[in-house]
């Protein structure tokens, strides 16, 4: 089982998820916890960023995903935000949190969260 972990946290984007027509006009901010479960070690001893994940280009990857084609339900994005991060060999599982912070709730509350874990099979 593979200890090594890459956390990318707070990860901010615009994105017109959900299923109510003023979410998909207004759009609202989405935050996204990505954890990768990876073997590191051969990056570490050759100091070989070629032999791990670029978590830059990673975010950059998953603002595009939060940023694009709108779904109803944030299990769904976490869904596609997940493949994302498999589709890197190297990626053995991830675990995904999207926060919906400003979801329509129509009692106070500080945040909604999904969270996914998902493995390479």
């Amino acid at each position: 089982m593979t200890t090594d972990r890459i956390t990318l946290k707070g990860l901010r984007a615009r994105g017109r998820h959900g299923v109510l027509a003023a979410e998909r006009e207004l759009g609202q901010e989405f935050v996204v916890d990505v954890t990768l479960f990876l073997e590191t070690v051969h990056a570490a001893a050759g100091d070989d960023l070629t032999r791990t994940v670029h978590y830059g280009e990673l975010a950059e990857a998953l603002v595009k995903v939060v940023e694009g084609e709108p779904v109803n339900l944030i299990e769904t994005l976490a869904q596609r935000l997940a493949d994302v991060c498999l589709a890197h060999g190297l990626v053995d599982r991830v675990e995904v949190s999207v926060h919906k912070p400003a979801a329509p709730v129509p009692v106070p509350f500080d945040d909604v969260v999904v969270t996914i874990e998902r493995s390479r099979l």
